[in-house]
């Protein structure tokens, strides 16, 4: 088996204000990302694939793939904007690519024998996250079920504005029954809970709401499942929003356990996550992670070779 990290590289921070995914956060000139891979490969995961913009390889290979070759194999993956179905007209003013869905499936012809994990590059997610996954890798499951690493939404705010979250209900047996989309979430006047955005009001949110934050063990079943979703999808969604639709993987996860095609186990984290959503949340980010390598959790250097 041959465990794959795949991570969501292609966005083009535009509240951030820059290439986010490989800013320099970290005391040697590490990104999260850096942070992100060195957990993966320290409980298992033998291979990376990047999903990125075609135009961004030759930064990312000079600022972060020329260090981790060594330590683990790399393949770099594609998200176009070109890429959709035959008959598909792309909206002249369109310039995003089609959202999460449609980045994995950048992927469809490279993960097709082993299970592996999403998640996106500017999110900092612990090295528990990984362990839990590569457990759940190695139980013995039926191909349709795939699993999910679940955070408490109040571990998942930002100071600096709103954010985006799947929200997520589980059954009695822990597995995901639900998940939505919800979009400007942020803390609530009291800055003692969650709330969001309602037809214009924003409602409270439980504490303790499990929400995904694009951490999924996934096996190479989910491919083809996402695909025919995304094909129904985009012409209608272009058709409703030309220039902001996007094909969402959480929605799309959601959909596939409505439909039954899918179970998805929710594995709970109590870490506290961290990102860089927004510009305003780098000195933060830099503080966690300096005071990450201050406790010993990681070296100073990362990459160096022994």
């Amino acid at each position: 088996m041959k465990e794959t990290l795949v991570i969501l590289a292609a966005g083009m921070g535009s509240r951030y204000g820059g290439l986010k995914q490989i800013d320099t956060l970290g005391s040697n000139g590490e990104s999260i990302i850096d942070f992100t891979i060195y957990d993966a490969i320290q409980t298992g995961f033998k291979k990376l694939v990047l999903i990125i913009r075609k135009e961004h390889e030759e930064i990312f290979e000079e600022h972060l793939v020329k260090k981790i070759r060594p330590f683990i194999e790399v393949e770099y993956a594609y998200q176009d904007i070109k890429d959709i179905p035959k008959g598909i007209e792309i909206p002249t003013d369109r310039v995003k690519p089609w959202g999460t869905t449609h980045a994995l499936l950048a992927c469809r012809n490279i993960l097709k024998e082993d299970p592996f994990v999403v998640c996106n590059a500017d999110d900092f997610y612990g090295r528990d996250s990984f362990k839990k996954v590569m457990d759940y890798f190695h139980s013995d499951t039926p191909d349709n079920e795939y699993c999910m690493i679940g955070f408490k939404v109040e571990n998942t705010l930002s100071e600096n504005g709103t954010v985006t979250r799947g929200v997520c209900k589980k059954d009695e047996n822990g597995y995901l029954s639900n998940i939505k989309e919800v979009m400007a979430i942020k803390w609530n006047d009291n800055h003692d809970g969650a709330a969001y955005e309602d037809n214009g009001t924003y409602v409270d949110m439980e504490k303790a709401t499990p929400v995904s934050m694009n951490f999924w063990g996934f096996k190479p079943s989910i491919i083809g499942k996402l695909n025919e979703i995304f094909v129904n999808e985009i012409g209608e969604g272009i058709k409703t929003n030309p220039i902001k639709y996007e094909a969402l993987l959480p929605n799309h996860v959601g959909k596939l356990v409505k439909e039954g095609q899918a179970k998805v186990k929710v594995l709970t984290s109590d870490s506290a996550w961290f990102g860089v959503t927004y510009k305003e949340d780098k000195d933060s980010v830099v503080a966690k992670l300096q005071a990450f390598k201050d406790q010993g959790i990681y070296p100073f250097d990362l990459w160096e070779v022994k």
